[in-house]
């Protein structure tokens, strides 16, 4: 499978009339194909499963270097899974290596996919997205929260997840004060998802910098709780 073979297979779904929709949807400057996410999907399960690893990550960033918004997310999926033997760097370093082009929160979504599960394989990574936390790039900053989102989730965390978490939501403490949306956003999406299994934490770190917060995030964080 070639760069070129993909991009043919992408544009061979092309949907003209969708792809101004999307382009007036998502007001950002690029080529758009008008494909569905299953199409991007289908395409992305199937080379993932005929190609190895090192194909892949080439495969993948060809995919990201034409700017087609469509190419950019199948450039994401082909790098979402869960397990990678023998882990190393090399698709984390690709991931990273996007992280000035994000300038949409779809594609910078579809990326995080990838993203955490890198970091849950490594959580030594996260030393690395700290860094992000205060970076001058929008999508970077937001990026540390939403790849990070898995440390959400255990309803029972072990001491190395809970420090995790209590690091993490030291940065979200820092980001109420940031008058960005895309920024109060992703603190409030970690927050709402903490709440489901954590609603006491969630609870007492509204309490402690909820008035910092914008009312629409401060709000949404607290969706869940009782």
């Amino acid at each position: 499978m070639t760069p070129q073979d993909a991009l043919a297979a992408l544009e061979a779904q092309a949907d003209p009339d969708r792809a101004t929709q999307m382009r007036a949807y998502h007001k950002i400057d690029r080529p758009y194909l008008g494909l569905s996410n299953e199409v991007a999907n289908r395409l992305a399960q199937e080379w993932r499963r005929a190609l190895p690893l090192s194909d892949r990550l080439a495969l993948a960033d060809a995919l990201w270097q034409t700017n087609i918004f469509e190419a950019r997310i199948t450039a994401a999926k082909l790098l979402v899974q869960a397990r990678i033997r023998p882990e190393d760097n090399s698709t984390w370093q690709l991931i990273q290596s996007w992280l000035p082009d994000f300038d949409s929160w779809a594609i910078a979504d579809a990326v995080a996919m990838a993203g955490q599960r890198r970091l849950t394989a490594d959580p030594t990574r996260l030393d690395t997205v700290e860094g992000w936390t205060t970076s001058d790039h929008l999508w970077t900053k937001r990026a540390a929260l939403v790849f990070t989102l898995p440390w959400t989730k255990p309803r029972h965390p072990k001491p190395q997840e809970l420090a995790a978490r209590e690091l993490i939501l030291g940065w979200a403490a820092a980001y109420t004060e940031d008058p960005e949306w895309f920024i109060q956003k992703a603190v409030a999406w970690w927050l709402r998802d903490l709440s489901k299994k954590d609603p006491e934490r969630t609870s007492a770190f509204l309490a402690e910098h909820g008035q910092k917060m914008k009312p629409f995030a401060r709000k949404e964080a607290a969706k869940y709780l009782p």
